[in-house]
């Protein structure tokens, strides 16, 4: 075998590796969704805890009005929850939507938190050690400044976690509101769909993980407080956050009835720079918990590191050898025997890539129809091939943020 038939061997290895993870994943996610259907979400028994909801919000005068409004509509007792917003170092109407609405509603638990260049503006887990300091529940749920929840959400969550000592966070689901806006949106709600929330209920399902997604989630104050609020280094805090719930031995569960809607990007450039900042943060913590692999007592979060470490170095250098050792051989610059299975192999997998995007829209009401499926083909050939790209970007940005000693700070994603 020549060298490009070796390395030709370890990409497809690699790839395929982890192309069977995800379609485990996928199967045992779609039996979480089957046999949760039809159950019941736990009661909450005697009198409602009391819940600190905190929203950060960085210039976000266009969406933060309608945000606020859906929290202040969920059907959890207006008596048993407060509305904290961290109007972090804005410079827009923020301030003042905010203030109208406070005036409107003076009888409700509804507190705004104003920084400035001082206190503030240093990213969103600098937000929310502010506002949890000024908080008082004794669950702490998050949801991002975009996010119109459903008003069974909050409840759905406290019911999970008060009826299991065992779980230190319940996360929800959140969906694209403005999918139909232009097509990146139909792929962002359908890799929204598969990826994220098919795997989170598959890693439930067979190990009982799940990682806190930054928006529609609970968790007790107690662990907070007992990890001294949120690493302010951390642009991926709910990543971050969610390996420490782990180490202190607690669970975190998906409870897919508790839906929030969210805004999603509606073009490539802001998409790029929301999901470059997902991966750079992402790869903090990878790096940051890479020595738990070697800590007995991270046996059980093993699952989780490897599988972050595999998508963002290893898939991304098989992809990115793969791709260029069949380039090349195209060209006739190099030889390898096994092109035509590489060919084989790859068509493979986007019949397995279609197949198990179909399977996660059926159990999602309105979204499975055969209309999706040349979205699917293109979004394979397209946007899934963005990833590289935005994963070799978020490494290129982290490595510059260590070498330069960068200080965290707000990413701002556009609104509409």
């Amino acid at each position: 075998m020549t060298i490009s038939d070796v390395l030709m061997v370890i990409a497809v290895i690699c790839i395929w590796s982890l192309l069977l993870v995800n379609v485990a994943l996928i199967i045992a996610g779609y039996l979480y969704y089957i046999t949760t259907e039809n159950e019941d979400v736990p009661e909450i028994k005697g009198e409602y805890p009391f819940v600190s909801i905190m929203v950060p919000a960085h210039n976000e005068g266009v969406v933060i009005s309608k945000t606020v409004e859906s929290l202040l509509a969920l059907d959890y007792p207006h008596d048993r929850y407060e509305i904290i917003v961290i109007n972090d170092n804005s410079s827009d109407n923020s301030a003042l939507l905010l203030g109208s609405i406070q005036k409107r509603h003076p009888q409700r638990n509804l507190m705004i938190i104003n920084t400035d260049a001082v206190t503030g503006g240093k990213g969103k887990s600098n937000a929310l050690n502010i506002g949890f300091a000024r908080s008082k529940g004794e669950l702490i749920a998050i949801y991002d400044a975009d996010n119109t929840p459903e008003r069974t959400a909050l409840r759905y969550l406290v019911a999970e976690i008060i009826n299991d000592s065992t779980l230190g966070a319940v996360i929800g689901k959140f969906r694209t509101r403005n999918r139909d806006a232009s097509l990146l949106t139909r792929f962002i709600n359908i890799e929204t769909l598969s990826f994220q929330w098919m795997a989170q209920a598959g890693r439930w399902k067979l190990f009982k993980l799940c990682t806190i997604p930054g928006t529609n989630f609970i968790m007790r104050r107690s662990i907070v407080e007992s990890i001294g609020g949120w690493d302010v280094k951390a642009i991926a805090e709910d990543t971050e956050i969610s390996f420490r719930i782990y180490m202190m031995g607690y669970r975190i569960k998906f409870q897919p009835k508790s839906v929030t809607w969210e805004q999603e990007p509606q073009t490539v450039k802001v998409w790029f720079k929301q999901r470059t900042r997902w991966a750079k943060g992402n790869i903090y913590v990878i790096v940051k918990n890479i020595p738990l692999l070697f800590n007995k007592s991270a046996a059980k979060i093993r699952f989780d590191i490897l599988y972050y470490l595999s998508i963002y170095f290893l898939l991304l250098i098989s992809l990115v050898t793969s791709d260029i050792l069949l380039v090349l051989h195209a060209m006739g610059y190099v030889h390898t025997t096994i092109a035509g299975l590489s060919s084989f192999l790859w068509l493979l997998a986007i019949i397995l890539f279609v197949v198990g995007i179909f399977v996660t829209l059926t159990t999602e009401k309105g979204e499975m129809s055969l209309s999706n499926l040349w979205i699917i083909l293109l979004m394979y050939v397209s946007y899934c091939q963005l990833w590289m790209v935005v994963a070799a970007y978020g490494l290129y940005n982290y490595l510059k943020d260590v070498i330069f000693k960068r200080e965290a700070k707000w990413y701002k994603t556009e609104r509409y």
